[in-house]
Order: C-alpha cells, then sequence, then structure tokens
C-alpha cells in the first residue's frame, strides 16, 4: 500500500505504512473495550478520532489495572464507564484475565484495545478476542520489544525508531502487524525527546489501525 508522509510540522519525514489515504475502510460500527494501566494518551486520541467521525466505534468500557492512574479521570470526561481491576489484588495473571474477559463481556465489547496497558496478557484472554486484541508499542518492531524500547533504540544508535500497532499473541509484543510510523532518531535525543515525537505518531495511528484492522476482519468474515 506504499507510505505517507507525516502531515505534522517535524523535524524531518515521519512515514506512516500503509498508507490509507483515500480508501474506503468498511465495517460494522465496532464497540471497544480499552485496557489502560497509566496516562491514557492513547484512550484520549481514540476517543478524540471517533468524536471527529474518522473511527466509526463506541468505548463501552475502559479497564485499568492501577488505582489513581489519569486514563480514569480522562474517561470519566468522556462518560465512559470504568472498571478497576488491581492486579494486586488477583492470585494470578490468569485470575485477573478471566476477571477482564467477563468485564468485557458485561459491557459488550466485541474489540479489545491495549492502550498503554503494561500487563503481560494470558491465552484466555486472546482466545476470548481472537484477531480482535489490538496493542500499540513504542518501536519498529519486531525491534526492541518489552520495556524502555525507546532507550534500547537509542542504545542501539539506531537513525529512526517509530511505533507500530499490532495484533497480540502471546509472547510480547508479537502478533501479526497492522500499522507503523517511522519518527527519525535526531542528534541530542534523549528518551524523553524521542518518546515525545513518538507518541505524536502512536496518537495519529492508532485509531486509524483499529479501522484498517477492522476493515480486514469485515472482509475475511464476509
Amino acid at each position: 500500500m506504499g507510505s505517507t508522509p507525516c502531515p505534522n510540522d517535524c523535524p524531518n519525514s515521519c512515514l506512516l505504512s500503509p498508507n490509507i489515504d483515500g480508501q474506503t475502510l468498511s465495517y460494522p460500527k465496532l464497540k471497544l473495550g480499552v485496557l489502560a494501566s497509566g496516562n491514557g494518551s492513547n484512550f484520549e486520541a481514540i476517543m478524540a478520532a471517533i468524536d471527529r467521525s474518522e473511527l466509526d466505534a463506541e468505548v463501552t468500557v475502559v479497564i485499568c489495572n492501577n488505582p489513581g492512574a489519569n486514563v480514569l479521570e480522562r474517561a470519566a470526561r468522556w462518560s465512559i464507564p470504568t472498571v478497576l481491576l488491581n492486579h494486586r489484588e488477583f492470585e494470578s495473571r490468569g485470575a485477573l484475565d478471566d476477571a477482564i474477559v467477563q468485564t468485557l463481556r458485561d459491557h459488550d465489547a466485541d474489540w479489545v484495545i491495549m492502550a498503554g496497558w503494561m500487563r503481560r496478557v494470558t491465552q484466555h484472554l486472546i482466545d476470548a478476542f481472537t484477531g480482535r486484541l489490538l496493542n500499540i508499542h513504542p518501536s519498529l518492531l519486531p525491534s526492541f520489544p518489552g520495556l524502555h524500547a525507546v532507550q534500547q533504540a537509542l542504545d542501539a544508535g539506531v537513525v529512526v525508531a517509530g511505533c507500530t500497532v499490532h495484533q497480540v499473541e502471546l509472547a510480547v509484543d508479537s502478533g501479526p502487524i497492522i500499522m507503523q510510523a517511522v519518527v527519525p532518531v535526531l542528534p541530542g535525543d534523549t528518551e524523553e525527546t524521542l518518546q515525545t515525537r513518538i507518541q505524536i505518531q502512536e496518537h495519529r495511528i492508532f485509531p486509524a489501525a483499529i479501522a484498517l484492522a477492522a476493515h480486514h476482519r469485515a472482509g475475511q468474515d464476509g
């Protein structure tokens, strides 16, 4: 499908692939369950895209595992129901994921969006939403999976970094890639400065990748 330049005023070109500009993406309206652990800026970007009619979806619930996380306040401002499932109160990852799956079903979610979800998931959650469980990661996967991906990129001396939206599989930050954005690494970049520019692209591609994944899924199901 090719790539498209970044519309933002970047110091150097940021590229997105695949390029879906001008394409009509058809899919049934989505009911999204969002998993988030922290600030919630990607959740906010998804809500803004829905508000601008760029993503035909509704968020039915935000599940958070950290009491006091800012995403809970963001969700309240959008009048989205929230459920706190503090992972510290569960005896195992499996028990937590059992509660997550039940909560998602209780709120009629048909897609699951991991927007800064800092917990590994089990096969139970993956199987419950096969092909409909998406994550965003601040690197050009398969390079630099796991924690501190931006610092990993800087330590490796790469000249470009970026972010990836992918389907979730059991191995950390694996699964089929849906969309990526490439961000140049600039002289003097720190983890913070590079992370800031990558996050701009995260907010750009996550809603688009959700729409693209839903479009592909609708084609398979049809």
